[in-house]
Parts: C-alpha cells; sequence; structure tokens
C-alpha cells in the first residue's frame, strides 16, 4: 500500500520520540532539504512519498539516533534572519544569542563605533552586528582558525565587512573599543550531565566549556577589557542561566564607576549582562 509524506514522517517522529529524542528535527530537516514551507508542506503532506524521499527520511533518521545536530546535517542555521553556514569547528546559532544581539542594537544608535566580538564562532554576532549598523567598525576574535575559517566564509557571503584576528579572548586587539560583546564558553564540567547528548557529542568543547565553574573567560573578558574600553564603553555579555549574580560581580568588581546589569532571556532565565 502506498505511504504519503505525512505518515512516513509521522512514524519517523514517533520513532524518535520513543527513543528520547526531538521528534520535530526529522520534518524540520526534511522540509529543508526540499526547501518546503509550511504551505508547500500542507500542498505535499497527503501525497504519495517516492522511494528517494523515503531513503533520504531514513538516511537523515539514522544520523539524528547516532545525536547529530540536525544543523550540522543540513550544514547551516538561520541566525537574524541571515544564513550562516555551520561545521563541527563551531557552535550552533542559538535563539537567546539573537536576544543578546537585538539588545545591544536596542541600546546603540548608528553612529559609528568600534566593535569586538569575542569567541566569535559561525561570526554570527559579529556579521549581524554590522549588516544592522554599517557604520560600525567590527571586528571578530577567535582562538580556534577552524572556526574563523567559516566565519569568514559566512561574513563575505553575506557581505559583511569584518576584521578576523586569531585571539585568545583579548590578546590581539590593541585599540580601545566602544563595544565589547561575547558569548563565551560558560558550561561548567559539573554541568556536564544536564547537557543535551547532542551537544556533548558534536559541538566544540573548546567553543562549551570553561574552568572555575565556567566563570574563567568572564574573569579574563573583564580583566583585559579595562584598558581597552571606551570610559563610555559597554560590554555586552551572555551567561549561563544560573550565573547571573558570579559574572555580575566580576564586572563590577573591574568597572566599579559603572552600571553593571542582569536581563534575562524570552523564557525568563538569567541570560546576559550588560555593563554600561
Amino acid at each position: 500500500m502506498a505511504k504519503t509524506y505525512v505518515e512516513v514522517l509521522s512514524r519517523a517522529s514517533s520513532f524518535l520520540e520513543t527513543a528520547g529524542k526531538e521528534g520535530y528535527a526529522i520534518e524540520y530537516l526534511f522540509l529543508a532539504r526540499k526547501n518546503w514551507d509550511k504551505t508547500q508542506w500542507l500542498l505535499h503532506m497527503r501525497e504519495e512519498i517516492s522511494p528517494a524521499d523515503e531513503a533520504l527520511i531514513e538516511k537523515d533518521l539514522a544520523s539524528l539516533m547516532e545525536n547529530i545536530p540536525p544543523q550540522y546535517l543540513l550544514g547551516y542555521e538561520y541566525f537574524f534572519e541571515h544564513r550562516f553556514k555551520v561545521t563541527e569547528n563551531t557552535l550552533i546559532p542559538r535563539p537567546e544569542t539573537e536576544e543578546l544581539v537585538a539588545l545591544c542594537l536596542s541600546m546603540n544608535d548608528d553612529a559609528a563605533k568600534k566593535v569586538v566580538d569575542i569567541g566569535t564562532g559561525t561570526g554570527a554576532i559579529a556579521v549581524s552586528l554590522k549588516l544592522a549598523r554599517p557604520e560600525w567598525q567590527v571586528t571578530a576574535l577567535d582562538i580556534s582558525e577552524e572556526a574563523l575559517k567559516v566565519a569568514e566564509e559566512n561574513a563575505k557571503k553575506l557581505q559583511a565587512d569584518i576584521c578576523f584576528k586569531k585571539s585568545d579572548v583579548l590578546s590581539a586587539v590593541t585599540e580601545k573599543q566602544d563595544i565589547i560583546i561575547s558569548n563565551p564558553p560558560y558550561i561548567s564540567q559539573s554541568e556536564w550531565d544536564l547537557m543535551d547528548e547532542s551537544v556533548r557529542t558534536y559541538e566544540p568543547k573548546l567553543a562549551l566549556f570553561a574552568e572555575n565553574e565556567g566563570l574563567a573567560i568572564y574573569q579574563q573578558i573583564a580583566a583585559e577589557s579595562r584598558d581597552l574600553l571606551q570610559p563610555e564603553g559597554m560590554i555586552f555579555l551572555e551567561i549561563g542561566f544560573r550565573q547571573g549574580r558570579a559574572v555580575q560581580e566580576i564586572f563590577q568588581t573591574v568597572f566599579t564607576e559603572k552600571s553593571v546589569t542582569i536581563h534575562q532571556d524570552m523564557s525568563g532565565n538569567d541570560r546576559m549582562v550588560i555593563v554600561h
């Protein structure tokens, strides 16, 4: 008996959920591979599935059972409405980080500014800021050469003129900056068990973990930005949901004259610390 698209995908989705995995991932992947939007899906879902498409779903299902993130299978993720190439050398850009970019833009106008993004990964933060604020002079830093290659490719494709430098935190920066922004590694080894299997297995450890209960890179950013931030400059940081107070304290100790505030993400979790 002929099988329809919706039957095959529903079965695959249930199979994933029974195994304790994200059921929607298989539909997300398939629609992306077919380049179908929701309307096209509604038009095709009851049609008989082709053998080639069924084989494609089977193959993707096997990969998802291995906990490979869908974004790595596709090779891209959207961030701030731009499409970014992702590889296993870069973290997958997340919606919470879009909130960091949005907050930075909401607190700064179009006037020319010097901006540095620490730990750029795919370049998502740096590129999104540059495209939204063409007058800004944006420098993107990463300690990983592989990540920098991906970020440069993304910037070129999206026509964002950005300066890329290999740098351990701010070591490669010599000029004072108006904005320092970062989504640094902030997961502590003790949080390993709380993490999604796919993140633990496939995303780059260097971009995830930090010593000292996940606070080591914040301490380094605070120490190094002391002499590199303009008097009126601002710092925007993404944090782990349990780190608000600790990160606030680290920066308040260094920047005694500035206001250091904790901001929540859309889910109501502490997610950003702003020095202004």
